[in-house]
């Protein structure tokens, strides 16, 4: 009889606590140099999310790819997000581009341009995925944005 209660009082938790909806992918922005020196260019960007469930689960990042001047240059590299409940939230988006993947012969007259214009392009595009007690959904992520570059 004990193991009746305590099993429909464990039941009657996960149904009280339920996943309503997947978390909502609201945007990406902020995207800018966080910081460069000889050896890598550190871009940043935001992704935002808003949970309305009661629960939380986990992002992960390790599908996105970082383009400057329409040539892939990095991976977005972090370690795994939770997700808070009832909330909203974002995540950072960061990654490291090698200066000397800038110089190199196929994106050369994208680095002239931007030398130029002091502006490049950079886009954010792959995917986020979000799991909790083996639900997932995957999120897609393609955002493109022109960022000032200072000398």
């Amino acid at each position: 009889m004990k193991k009746l209660i305590i099993l429909l009082t464990v039941a009657l938790s996960f149904v009280s606590c339920s996943i309503k909806e997947k978390p909502e992918f609201l945007r990406v922005d902020n995207i800018k140099v966080d910081d460069s020196n000889s050896k890598y260019i550190t871009l940043t960007a935001d992704a935002y999310f808003l949970n309305k469930n009661d629960i939380s689960g986990e992002l992960k990042t390790d599908e996105i790819k970082v383009f400057v001047n329409n040539n892939q240059m990095a991976t977005v590299t972090t370690e795994s997000f939770k997700v808070p409940a009832k909330k909203e939230f974002s995540i950072p988006l960061s990654a490291n581009v090698p200066t000397d993947s800038l110089l190199s012969n196929k994106n050369l007259s994208g680095l002239l341009g931007s030398l130029l214009t002091q502006k490049m392009t950079v886009q954010y595009k792959g995917q986020i995925k979000y799991k909790v007690f083996g639900f997932s959904h995957t999120y897609d992520v393609d955002k493109t944005e022109d960022i000032k570059i200072k000398f």
